[in-house]
């Protein structure tokens, strides 16, 4: 495939075409990391039966238990009630769970006509999609042709020491503490992303077949773990999700899981904590996130500012996943060389996988909408 530059926002050709990704190993920029395409008993993956009946339940049950915790069940119980105001809906989504009934809100703006494909956005601002915004161009996304799904991640679990109170309590007991290995905030918020898409299967103004979770920074993080989990997701697009997203953990650069841990205790599994005194202990690393996409289609935007999120420690976990697509024939990141850095503000597209180093600080932006929105993301190039 081909390096593809964004010119007026269309995704042009570059000059030279990049060559076929070989094998990442398992030493990256001089780190050691656990290779993906090698099962917990040393045995190597070859073929695409072993990635998906042995190794990818096994990488999950490791992210399960280390690191996002285990996920709400389904409910017991889901609802759908729709008002329609022209071509925006609002859903309020019914959830019971063991524990009780609660509901969140979703959101759906249509285009004129049949949609491309629907963005789904997990969004941690309490954005309004009826008025655009550099965040949240809701007018730029459906003049694509493009359906605009979403919902506020606090309405299914707050961003704080309140995070049960929406739907985690629906299925735990209130009164009681979590386990060390329950999901928290950054898993609600991925297992809210499934529940508006349950909602979009059965609008049939929508393609659900089409549909890509995406998210920036936490929402990031939570983008991938969903697209990670519910095979449905024929994408996920992650914007500078930095630590526990994109980032290689085991980087001594950007936001460290003992930073992250103690800002916000309430993201991820307590296991997790025990991994902030020794990264290299984690007994996975987030490439194997990305490579957990395979062989739906998976984006990564970085910005090369974004000190925090270590847009590095992204690029290299970005090419790290590339060896599990190839099991697909589907391993060529669209990038020139393995150089860092990439050139900015150029969207590099291989057929499942794409990447872009934009340039400037922490932020969604129109730039980074603009890649998103001509990735041809129901298509592979």
């Amino acid at each position: 495939m081909t390096a593809l530059l964004v010119v007026g926002g269309v995704w042009a050709a570059a000059a030279e075409p990049p060559t076929a990704v070989a094998p990442v190993a398992v030493t990256i920029d001089g780190i050691e990391y656990p290779d993906p395409l090698e099962l917990d008993d040393g045995a190597p993956v070859t073929d695409v039966g072993t990635w998906e009946q042995r190794r990818r339940p096994e990488i999950l049950a490791a992210f399960r238990e280390h690191v996002y915790g285990e996920s709400l069940p389904q409910p017991t119980a889901q609802t759908f009630a729709v008002t329609e105001q022209g071509r925006h809906k609002t859903v309020t989504i019914g959830i019971t769970g063991p524990e009780g009934t609660g509901s969140f809100e979703a959101d759906l703006t249509l285009p004129e006509g049949r949609p491309r494909g629907t963005f789904l956005m997990i969004d941690h601002r309490g954005s309004d999609p009826r008025a655009s915004s550099d965040y949240l161009p809701t007018e730029a996304i459906t003049k694509a042709g493009y359906a605009l799904a979403h919902f506020d991640a606090n309405a299914v679990a707050p961003d704080g020491a309140d995070y049960r109170k929406a739907v985690i309590d629906l299925f735990h007991p209130a009164d009681r503490d979590l386990p060390d290995n329950a999901g928290r905030a950054v898993s609600a918020w991925a297992w809210g992303a499934s529940r508006v898409l349950d909602y979009l299967e059965t609008d049939p103004d929508v393609d659900a077949t089409k549909v890509a979770v995406i998210g920036h920074s936490r929402s990031g993080k939570a983008a991938l773990w969903a697209g990670a989990q519910d095979t449905r997701f024929a994408a996920a697009i992650t914007n500078d999700s930095g630590s526990t997203g994109t980032k290689l953990a085991r980087r001594d650069s950007g936001e460290s899981i003992a930073r992250i841990t103690e800002s916000f205790p309430h993201w991820f599994a307590q296991n997790y904590r025990a991994f902030a005194g020794d990264p290299a202990s984690l007994p996975l690393d987030q490439h194997q996130l990305l490579a957990l996409l395979a062989p739906r289609t998976v984006l990564v935007g970085s910005a090369s500012e974004d000190a925090n999120a270590d847009p590095q420690g992204e690029f290299l976990s970005y090419r790290a996943a590339a060896p599990v697509f190839a099991l697909y024939g589907l391993g060529d990141t669209g990038l020139p060389s393995d150089a860092w850095p990439p050139a900015t503000d150029t969207a590099f597209r291989g057929p499942a996988m794409g990447y872009h180093l934009r340039s400037g600080e922490h932020g969604l932006t129109a730039a980074d909408w603009d890649v998103y929105l001509n990735a041809g993301l129901f298509t592979r190039p």
